[in-house]
């Protein structure tokens, strides 16, 4: 799991990873759309392989990345375990800000505004 995030931690790779959400692509296109050069492309998708974020097949004389469901469903498995507990903050503070509207209209209403 620290691999991945490590991963995904450099911009370039995320932007692959990114890119990839709307299916494979080759080398050149990835390039192409982040205006990155084969070489440095070719280092980052290496880098997303050996974590299991992507995988790749080849066709013709292309080789088409795409993204893995497995690393990816772990990564979402392990951010649903904090979910909890985000929900019960966020509840926390939509009750704070209900009660410091709630304040607000009630000092205005004092004030005659």
């Amino acid at each position: 799991m620290i691999e991945t995030f490590a991963a995904l931690a450099e911009p370039n790779r995320f932007r692959i990873v990114e890119l990839l959400r709307a299916g494979p692509r080759a080398v050149n296109e990835i390039g192409e759309s982040l205006h990155l050069n084969q070489p440095q492309v070719s280092k980052h998708l290496r880098v997303l392989k050996d974590v299991g974020l992507v995988g790749v097949q080849a066709r013709a004389q292309q080789r088409l990345y795409e993204l893995r469901g497995q690393r990816l469903r772990e990564l979402h498995d392990w951010l649903e375990r904090y979910r909890d507990l985000w929900d019960a903050r966020f509840d926390d503070l939509d009750d704070l800000i209900e009660e410091l509207t709630e304040k607000e209209k009630s000092d205005d209403r004092r004030k005659g505004n």
